[in-house]
């Protein structure tokens, strides 16, 4: 097949990868409107479940990402002064950059044509192709071309956020609330290398204006929300690389997720609120997906029908997890009362995929605490 992939992210890399290796005859081409150094973020966070499936279907790649990650098995929640640790949560972090960066050398190992600063402007005029796959993101443009196809729908989340860096070390996946005159701050922040972590901040929208956040320059910006979270950065300033812009996650959904020889994958099909940890492992598992359909049907059409009737259940169960979790980050204002331990709780359990029982295995330590704080309040 002529294969076109229109965004050069995970899922368009690592499909390029896995359709290469089922028949090194494909001709697929990348075009990525950025260059091969180029990034709009820090580090990203996968889980263990998601490094199985790496080493499964390419592991020449898994053995360059896992080789470059940061591990650690504790989420850490900081409310009211106090820190809680929750063990047996086993993730890894990796620069996006350094990740981009090994599926671009192992396409180009396999043959596949790169075209970096190639901006496509008109995807309905690409031609050539037997198979057109959208990968370009939340604001896909292959969706846009087709939209009366894929009938997407976007929902904009309430809080504002924003992506920086600092190299303050965060040894666990850390969710920081921090209570200000202006309102609530949240911070999510991991490290992904020897000397840096990410630093998402959330914010609602009346705690955006009231600090004035949507006057300042990306260096007031950086400036004022460390000041936020001084305690927590240990005197280290936040970082910004490309930009400093303010963002609402975008919920993206498609009614139909092919048309004609035409499919979608990652961000541009769907996405899951970042404060699951998902979205780049989502996309991934998009392409291995939709690649054993290929393996396993000779004609097109029957390849992306299975890719749909098989993947789609899967992806609505974790968007509705992740619909949880954005709204209770969006809600956490009401739960600043609770106590600490409490509120780890909740926090833990806020996507209704992990329950008593599961904490319960994963740290009995964390659940014994609980119990006990549980039993004091109904003394």
């Amino acid at each position: 097949m002529r294969i076109s992939i229109v965004g050069g992210g995970p899922s368009g890399l690592y499909f390029a990868i896995l359709m290469k290796k089922i028949d090194p005859a494909h001709e697929i081409t990348i075009y990525e409107r950025d260059g091969p150094l180029d990034t709009f973020g820090w580090g990203i966070v996968f889980s263990d479940q998601t490094f199985s499936y790496l080493e499964e279907n390419d592991r020449p790649s898994y053995e360059e990402i896992t080789r470059k990650c940061e591990t650690w098995d504790n989420v850490v929640i900081a409310h009211k002064g106090q820190k809680i640790t929750v063990r047996g949560n086993r993730f890894s972090g990796i620069g996006r950059l350094a990740f981009l960066n090994i599926l671009h050398e192992r396409c180009r190992d396999l043959g596949v044509d790169i075209r970096f600063n190639t901006n496509i402007t008109d995807a309905g005029a690409l031609e050539g192709y037997d198979l057109l796959v959208g990968t370009d993101g939340a604001n896909s443009l292959v969706r846009r071309t087709f939209e009366e196809h894929f009938q997407p729908t976007l929902e904009e989340a309430r809080n504002k956020y924003i992506w920086l860096g600092t190299r303050q070390l965060f040894h666990g996946l850390t969710l920081t609330f921090r209570q200000t005159e202006a309102g609530l701050f949240i911070a999510h922040s991991y490290k992904f290398d020897k000397t840096t972590s990410t630093f998402i901040v959330e914010c609602g929208e009346e705690t955006w204006q009231s600090a004035g956040l949507d006057k300042k320059s990306g260096e007031e910006t950086c400036r004022y929300l460390a000041r936020v979270f001084e305690a927590d950065l240990e005197g280290h300033a936040l970082l910004a690389n490309n930009f400093v812009r303010w963002l609402n996650f975008l919920l993206v959904k498609n009614r139909r997720w092919s048309h004609k020889n035409i499919v979608l994958l990652g961000d541009a099909l769907h996405t899951a609120h970042f404060s699951i940890g998902s979205g780049t492992r989502l996309a991934l598992e998009d392409s291995i997906a939709l690649a054993r359909c290929f393996r396993a049907n000779e004609k097109l059409e029957d390849a992306l029908g299975e890719f749909e009737r098989t993947r789609k259940p899967i992806i609505d169960a974790y968007q509705e997890a992740a619909v949880s979790s954005l709204l209770m980050f969006e809600n956490a204002h009401e739960l600043m009362h609770l106590d600490p331990i409490d509120f780890a709780y909740r926090l833990m359990t806020r996507s209704n995929r992990i329950d008593y029982e599961k904490l319960k295995r994963r740290d009995p330590e964390f659940i014994a605490a609980y119990d006990r704080w549980r039993g004091s309040t109904t003394e």
